[in-house]
């Protein structure tokens, strides 16, 4: 089956450019797993997806991943389907999705205050920690924004007059956050210094590395697993991103400004921070008697 018939379909269908890439890969990794350990099946089966499902359990994926690559191989199933290479649905989001224990799907991780004091007090060590990683904490922790958001900024998107970020997000929309002073200072500070004496100083993006004129989010990726291991807990971008909106909550920020500002696209995917913070305040609450 041809890739790109998948994608022109998914392109006609109205999905964005990172949702047609996500749904690809994830048949592609399905294709693969075929060609690998199954031989002579149909392009699609209920036998071979039910053994896709448990090699992928076997391998240790996480719940979310699992259901992703389900939900994309459901839309691949109704690819199928309408060119009439299948008749069958062989796959339905509700009996086939696994399913998370009551009680923990609004489990929303975040940096506690102490490990946010001891990850700026680590990204200060000059040493360790060049300005464009200092500015990489930076940005994360006091704008919220995506991994793909924070490589995609250009320098043309930071407004030093108005302290405004301009971000790109999901589907192409466009939101302003306010930044905060010592952020538009440390923004300088690398453009000044390190980025000016880059191969890449003449490129449009913000964050340059030594091979690119545009950094990779698995650089991103990589650095923060890798001071992961000294600081003695376990960073992530998207880590990040929920520590942002647990905190403005915490501050008492309401949720429409949150969910703006972290460009979700319903208040109902900011109130689960919300939940989740009001579940620790009671329970710091009961703590105390």
């Amino acid at each position: 089956m041809d890739i790109d018939e998948l994608k022109q379909w998914l392109f006609t269908e109205g999905k964005a450019a990172k949702t047609i890439e996500s749904y690809v890969n994830d048949v592609k990794g399905f294709q693969s797993y075929l060609a690998e350990k199954l031989n002579d099946v149909p392009v699609l089966s209920r036998f071979s997806f039910v053994r896709y499902k448990e090699h992928l359990t076997k391998e240790g994926y996480a719940v979310s991943t699992i259901n992703k690559k389900i939900n994309s191989l459901k839309v691949y199933n109704d690819f199928l389907r309408t060119k009439g290479i299948i008749s069958e649905s062989f796959i339905q989001l509700k009996r086939d999705r696994i399913k998370i224990a009551a009680g923990s799907e609004d489990n929303v991780e975040a940096l506690s205050e102490e490990q946010v004091e001891q990850l700026l007090f680590y990204v200060e060590n000059r040493n360790k920690v060049s300005t464009r990683n200092k500015q990489i904490v930076y940005l994360l922790l006091y704008t919220g924004v995506r991994v793909s958001e924070l490589i995609g900024i250009k320098i043309a998107d930071v407004d030093f007059l108005t302290s405004q970020l301009t971000v790109i997000g999901k589907g192409g929309k466009r939101r302003e956050i306010g930044l905060r002073q010592d952020v538009l200072q440390l923004v300088r500070d690398y453009m000044k210094k390190e980025r000016s004496e880059s191969n890449f100083s003449h490129s449009d993006y913000l964050l340059v590395s030594q091979r690119a004129e545009k950094m990779h989010r698995d650089a991103v990726r990589d650095w923060l697993a890798k001071i992961s291991k000294e600081l003695g807990f376990k960073l992530h971008p998207h880590l990040f991103r929920y520590t942002f909106c647990t905190r403005l909550l915490k501050k008492g920020v309401d949720l429409t400004t949150v969910s703006k500002l972290a460009g979700h696209s319903t208040v109902s995917m900011t109130a689960k921070f919300y939940i989740q913070t009001t579940k620790q305040e009671k329970m710091d609450a009961v703590n105390l008697l």
